[in-house]
């Protein structure tokens, strides 16, 4: 008998744990809560809200689940971890104190500065404060954090003063403070980490395209594409950002009454000479990052993920391809700003696969409405390329994407290109 396993959240991330779950040979079954139209294709959906604490407990209770794994940050920072493993079921992500990582920019920014962690310096910003003397002492670009979950829409880096001295005011008026911090010049990447009190494994690095439009250029969103891994994140990169940022952290957390037990997605800049820096920690797998790395694990998912929130990871290391995975987001009208729902999907959304490699869709923002597929969300869907080199990826994934109809939808054509 194969394990049970439920997947809390409904995007493209769930979509790839769902189906790296679905390839583990340890699995009999997947159920996500909500899940979208590609997991109700593969895996067994139900209608509970991600953020439903006590529906997701309840849910894991009915379904006598082997392990929960959680993919968004509210539910960890509401607790989710917390009341599974008080009922004595495994789940994978921190509890809600170790959540706040990314529940509060603040609270990990002091974690940062305590442990010595290479990080910007940072200001608090309140009603009290001479705002335009605070702006002054770094100069543009500006970058401003508000101190909640804001589902990836609380930052704001603008060379604009203008639009900085706004978001400032805004963010003060409705959250009590903010932070301005120093600009991080250099080349962004993202390192993936599964942790325990036992120990600790990077997943290979990925990089992701955050502006809307092609060269990095537009407005931010949660992510137009990824590809892993990195070639930023060099050997030498990996090995510093490792000692000078990942074994503090890890020290830190494990010796906590609670420790740590999920991922610690590790937001880098790199710069010129190759010193790698903290922008931001989260406390789960990113979106897309999660599409271009979960593929790249060739070892049995599920057991990682049950040996980390067991506890006992070091004795379950994972082993990885020598592959490369890129993703491209296909996103709805009117994305990043409000898209345009309810739209029909239409075309060849099986898997293709070749001589050179495979090719496969994720959904994130789809359901089936009166049996057809519509669209429900800004990110509707990424085509995901697997193949031994990331130019080969590259063509896959471009190329799958042009079988995929959704009126007005956009996507960039530049996915890649800084390591192409």
């Amino acid at each position: 008998m194969g394990r049970t396993v439920l997947v809390v959240g409904g995007g493209g991330r769930e979509h790839a744990l769902t189906i790296g779950l679905l390839d583990s040979p340890s699995v009999a079954v997947v159920h996500v809560a909500p899940g979208n139209a590609g997991t109700a294709g593969i895996a067994i959906n139900h209608n509970v809200a991600a953020g439903d604490v006590e529906g997701q407990v309840a849910l894991a209770q009915f379904l006598d689940v082997d392990l929960v794994v959680v993919g968004p940050e509210a539910p960890l920072v509401g607790g989710l971890s917390d009341a599974l493993r008080a009922i004595d079921i495994p789940s994978f992500g921190p509890h809600s104190a170790g959540a706040m990582l990314e529940g509060s920019k603040d609270f990990a920014k002091q974690v940062m500065l305590d442990l010595n962690i290479p990080t910007a310096g940072v200001q608090h910003l309140t009603d009290e404060t001479d705002l335009d003397e605070a702006i002054d002492i770094w100069g543009s670009p500006w970058v401003v954090k508000r101190d909640v979950l804001a589902g990836g829409k609380g930052v704001v880096v603008t060379e604009d003063r203008t639009e900085a001295l706004d978001f400032i005011q805004t963010s003060i008026k409705s959250d009590g403070m903010v932070l301005l911090e120093e600009f991080l010049a250099g080349e962004e990447a993202s390192m993936l980490v599964m942790m325990d009190e036992s120990g600790f494994v990077t997943l290979p690095c990925s990089q992701d395209h955050k502006r809307v439009g092609e060269g990095d250029l537009g407005l931010n969103t949660g992510g137009m594409g990824a590809y892993a891994p990195a070639p930023v994140a060099t050997e030498a990169v990996r090995a510093r950002a490792i000692s000078e940022i990942v074994e503090p952290m890890h020290a830190h957390l494990s010796s906590l009454e609670i420790p740590y037990r999920g991922c610690l997605y590790v937001g880098l800049m790199i710069d010129d000479d190759g010193a790698p820096s903290v922008v931001e920690y989260n406390v789960r797998f990113g979106d897309p990052e999660t599409q271009v790395t979960v593929p790249l694990i060739s070892s049995d998912l599920c057991e990682l993920l049950l040996a980390v929130a067991e506890g006992r990871l070091a004795d379950s290391m994972p082993t990885f391809s020598t592959h490369h995975a890129l993703t491209v987001v296909l996103a709805a009208e009117g994305y990043p700003g409000p898209p345009v729902k309810g739209r029909l999907i239409t075309g060849d959304l099986s898997d293709y696969v070749d001589s050179n490699g495979r090719a496969f869709i994720h959904h994130a923002g789809t359901e089936i409405s009166d049996g057809v597929l519509i669209s429900t969300g800004g990110r509707v869907l990424a085509s995901t390329g697997i193949a031994s080199s990331l130019s080969e990826a590259r063509e896959l994934a471009y190329l799958k994407l042009t079988e995929v109809q959704l009126e007005g939808a956009h996507f960039r054509r530049d996915i890649g290109y800084k390591a192409l």
